[in-house]
């Protein structure tokens, strides 16, 4: 596989009033084309930030951050759907197209063809509060394809939801992305659903966060391995 991007000794420092706090230190790890990289560790250890920094929404302190190439597009989508209430499905997966005045008829088309394909193109001209949770996230997923990023960064996407619909659409979500061929680095608290959706696991120490592990998923059907394994490494009470 390709590789799309190599985080180097990445590093993230926060000044207050009385100290520097290091939130990151030294974070390193490779991006190929097509993998799907769940990056896991206790609450606050820095997961959101190392993926706020990818996608240029934060500065780093140190290291350094090698795309393949200049043209490399991220995508984002927030733990929040962020639909527009006062417009329609169709007008919210064409809003940033719009707004980057890519609204062509070759972009328009593939947005429809996207909402067929993932069963929501009956619902183009309802409003958010028409939608359930599960549909209102395949919303925001298509939505952000309609750019054609390279990368999808995922920041806890399906935390607002409850238990059985975030796993039915964590599995909607990893089945688009890999339909669609796209790369995709994801942050979340959940073992079980780091292991099912991804190719490699990272696994992140308590702050100042240091990684503790790389996994490759090689076969769904040792889940209780991995699980385990995960488990050992989210030693909480270290």
């Amino acid at each position: 596989m390709e590789k799309l991007l190599s985080i180097k000794e990445l590093s993230k420092n926060y000044l207050t009033k009385k100290q520097v706090i290091c939130a990151v230190k030294d974070v390193s790890f490779d991006v190929n084309d097509e993998d799907f990289i769940s990056i896991i560790g206790p609450s606050g250890c820095g997961k959101s930030t190392i993926l706020s920094i990818i996608g240029n929404l934060e500065e780093k302190s140190k290291g350094k951050i090698i795309f393949k190439n200049n043209n490399i597009k991220i995508g984002y989508m927030f733990q929040e759907d962020a639909l527009f209430p006062w417009l329609t499905v169709f007008e919210n997966c064409i809003l940033g197209l719009k707004i980057k005045k890519e609204d062509t008829k070759e972009n328009i088309t593939y947005v429809k063809s996207l909402l067929e394909k993932y069963g929501l193109s009956s619902f183009i001209n309802s409003y958010p509060n028409e939608l359930s949770g599960g549909m209102r996230q395949r919303v925001a997923l298509i939505r952000t394809l309609s750019l054609r990023p390279d990368i999808l960064l995922l920041d806890e996407a399906f935390s607002k939801l409850d238990y059985q619909t975030r796993i039915k659409v964590s599995n909607d979500v990893k089945r688009i992305i890999k339909d669609e061929g796209k790369t995709a680095i994801m942050v979340t608290h959940d073992i079980g659903e780091a292991i099912k959706m991804a190719n490699k696991v990272i696994v992140l120490s308590k702050r100042p966060s240091v990684v503790k592990n790389i996994y490759e998923i090689k076969n769904i059907k040792d889940y209780d391995k991995y699980y385990d394994m995960l488990w050992k490494d989210l030693d909480y009470d270290e």
